[in-house]
């Protein structure tokens, strides 16, 4: 007899999502979007199947630099033509809406930013029908192995490239890099006496909703990467870089339960290595 395998196909499609904004200098002052990005993938195999990126004008030019300390920033003179938020809002608004929400310290950061932009203008919000922090996921999952939990630093832990902080990039690379830890843990998981995880999360090591005692909802009011601590590292037992090939055998696992988030449901499949 075979085994018959089905997906939900009415689950939600999954939108990543990325804001580049002004950091503010004075307590009381905004900030403004600079620059949107979004894939669309499809739940249970990840195709990209929608994208979309625009450069925002704020209201007041003078809060962009003139010069960006990195070679691909955003500039003053790469806003001053753009479009403003009023004026792409009806397609974010489009992407985001009724979809799952994915994204890296989205919950303290980007969330709040869409909420404040839509205020502004006096529409109302986008609003998910769930939300998949990876800062959260892969912190509680994974762990600090690869060090902070900065994307850049992920990235590099795999071999996966540089981050470039502009918004389509680092969307592509973050759903590479959830892609990468959640081959980790299935292989670790599958021959966990040969793969038996050494990496603990020292009582020293906390997250910043661990540390605070408060809601992972509160406002990141300086920025949006997570803190520079570093905590105990692990070399895994394969080569960095070289997972790509596996990655594309382990989507299959999305589709293993339904009613859940589903790149979550993917890393609950190996949650027993860090048990």
């Amino acid at each position: 007899m075979g085994f018959s395998y089905s997906c939900n196909d009415h689950a939600p499609e999954i939108v990543f999502f990325d804001l580049e904004t002004t950091v503010p200098k004075r307590v009381g002052d905004r900030f403004w979007v600079l620059e949107f990005g979004a894939i669309v993938v499809t739940p249970h195999k990840l195709n990209e199947v929608e994208s979309y990126t625009t450069l925002i004008k704020p209201k007041d030019l003078s809060v962009v630099a003139l010069k960006s300390s990195r070679s691909d920033g955003i500039t003053r003179k790469a806003v001053e033509n753009a479009p403003s938020f009023e004026d792409v809002a009806d397609r974010i608004f489009g992407i985001l809406n009724g979809r799952v929400w994915a994204g890296h310290n989205i919950q303290r950061f980007d969330c709040l930013r869409i909420k404040e932009a839509f205020d502004y203008i006096n529409r109302p919000p986008p609003l998910p029908v769930g939300i998949i922090d990876s800062l959260r996921v892969l912190t509680e999952k994974f762990g600090r192995r690869a060090g902070n939990m900065k994307m850049a630093s992920l990235a590099s832990y795999f071999g996966i490239g540089q981050q470039k902080h502009r918004s389509l990039d680092d969307v592509r690379m973050n759903l590479e890099v959830v892609k990468h830890c959640a081959t980790v843990l299935f292989l670790e998981s599958s021959l966990p006496n040969m793969f038996e995880s050494k990496w603990y999360e020292s009582p020293s090591i906390m997250t910043r909703s661990r540390s605070n005692g408060k809601s992972p909802w509160k406002e990141e009011t300086s920025r949006k990467s997570p803190p520079t601590t570093l905590g105990n590292r692990r070399t895994v037992p394969y080569a960095r870089g070289s997972l790509g090939k596996v990655t594309e055998r382990v989507k299959g696992l999305l589709c293993k339960a339904q009613g859940q988030p589903p790149l979550q449901q993917l890393l609950k499949h190996s949650h027993s290595l860090l048990r």
